[in-house]
């Protein structure tokens, strides 16, 4: 990632985010135990493998936009964090609009992205999802992907607004009315497709946000189409895991679900996209890169 697309600490999917506050006090000794501290503490709760960094999948993002989305299409993402999936979208003659609340990591995608898409260029929208469809009004969308929150795995700041900071019931209610609001921009006969893994809470337990979102999907009036696991890279998780599974029987977690949805039918859709593309993507994309500077 570029040198202002700073990753800390995050989720190994979704993080992409910058530092909040609290977070960077805990960096800088405010916090007692420090980052690498926190992050390991937080990651061991949630059996979960923790890098420090974090960059969204651009394989996945590939496939995803080749398999379910028409060139030139428009790409939705309501929780847009950084900058790979639009970058890769423009890369590959998509449309990109995605919305975040931050507008430090939306001037650090912009930035990334101006050495790298011409046209089209991706948009980032600074806004608060719960009103896309005032933010985005008058799109039309051809595929809704994102990666949320994982509810308060990380939380990414400290602004009210940020759904990271809610308990994870007040968390679902808002998460249900942006996905609703989502959906209402998705054109009929097309896809949606939404990365999501596991949360544990406080108590130890899972909170059960994989089968919420195929809830929220499914209530918001689209069908639960397909679902592929996508296997994350293990890094420390054989070390650790003898610790959790000797003292809770908790699994090492090495995966992501890609839960796929449907609005419409399946057939229209498919002729709406269009043959599966075959082909190479950009340099970027394909050449070894450091996760940040």
């Amino acid at each position: 990632m570029g040198k202002n697309s700073r990753c800390f600490g995050q989720d190994l999917m979704r993080g992409e985010g910058v530092m909040s506050r609290k977070a960077n006090a805990m960096v800088s000794g405010g916090g007692g135990g420090g980052w690498a501290e926190f992050n390991e503490k937080r990651a061991e709760r949630q059996g979960q493998e923790s890098t420090g960094t974090s960059i969204f999948d651009p394989v996945l993002c590939e496939l995803i936009y080749r398999w379910f989305c028409p060139a030139p299409g428009l790409i939705l993402d309501p929780f847009a964090g950084g900058s790979v999936r639009g970058i890769v979208g423009a890369k590959l003659g998509r449309q990109y609009v995605g919305v975040d609340l931050r507008p430090e990591q939306i001037e650090a995608n912009r930035e990334q992205a101006q050495g790298i898409c011409s046209d089209p260029f991706p948009v980032w929208q600074m806004g608060d999802s719960r009103n896309i469809g005032a933010i985005c009004q008058g799109v039309e969308a051809d595929l809704l992907f994102s990666c949320p929150p994982y509810a308060d795995l990380e939380v990414y700041s400290d602004d009210p607004a940020d759904i990271s900071t809610l308990k994870y019931p007040e968390f679902m209610d808002v998460y249900r009315h942006i996905i609703k609001e989502s959906v209402a921009l998705l054109k009929d006969n097309r896809f949606a497709c939404f990365v999501v893994g596991e949360v544990r809470g406080k108590d130890g337990n899972y909170y059960g946000f994989v089968p919420d979102t195929v809830r929220a999907f499914q209530d918001a009036g689209l069908n639960f189409y397909n679902e592929a696991i996508l296997v994350t890279a293990c890094g420390s998780l054989p070390i650790r895991v003898g610790k959790q599974f000797g003292n809770y029987r908790k699994f090492g977690k090495t995966h992501q679900n890609v839960l796929v949805f449907l609005k419409g039918d399946a057939k229209k859709a498919v002729e709406a996209i269009g043959p599966v593309e075959f082909g190479e993507i950009a340099d970027e994309f394909t050449e070894p890169q450091a996760p940040h500077a």
